[in-house]
């Protein structure tokens, strides 16, 4: 019941925004009674919350398996990169809900970036990525958080621009990626 709830509600969100959708919309959708989705979410901020742990857990997932199966960090943190715009891809109204059009709440916005979140462990991955980089002495000896910071805002904003402007002229949107990856990265060589 729990699954049909979110994906009602990620639904709802996405393709009506998150404002313009009640918990009792939620409910219609899935022919609940309203109370019955408040057994499982306090409120329609705790459900936003749960789609978008729901969310980063699997990035999480994807980029800690493709941090236990590399050696070269460069390596490591191309191919995290680019699973993270993979990700993005592949999961537009997620992409969307999550890092798009996320809305903030007045009661706990800054629930997402509690260390424990999903949230955060996708950025620490990430984070954790460029550090090794540096330690292995592949890039230049240079401020941990804002590489990350700069490395995050750039998969980001490919992948938001691919998903938010799919009829534009883009060149192969594989080879795009990788152009702007590899830039990144190449950018930081020591």
């Amino acid at each position: 019941m729990r699954h049909d709830i979110l994906d009602a509600a990620r639904e709802l969100f996405v393709n009506e925004g998150y404002e313009n959708v009640s918990m009792r919309r939620v409910a219609e959708k899935i022919e609940y009674s309203p109370t019955t989705i408040y057994l499982y979410f306090e409120d329609k901020a705790s459900l936003l919350y749960a789609i978008c742990e729901e969310t980063f857990a699997k990035l999480a997932k994807r980029m800690e398996a493709i941090t236990r199966e590399g050696d070269d960090p460069i390596d490591v943190l191309r191919r995290g990169c680019r699973a993270y715009v993979d990700f993005g891809l592949k999961n537009p109204n997620h992409y969307k809900l999550t890092f798009i059009n996320h809305p903030q709440h007045p009661g706990d916005d800054k629930r997402h970036l509690r260390e424990e979140s999903m949230g955060m462990k996708a950025y620490g991955n990430l984070r954790a990525g460029v550090e090794a980089c540096i330690k292995a002495k592949k890039f230049r000896e240079t401020d941990v958080e804002a590489v990350t910071q700069m490395m995050w805002a750039g998969g980001h904003g490919i992948t938001s621009l691919l998903i938010s402007m799919p009829d534009f002229p883009w060149v192969k949107k594989s080879e795009l990626i990788d152009l702007m990856i590899d830039t990144l990265i190449n950018g930081l060589r020591a």
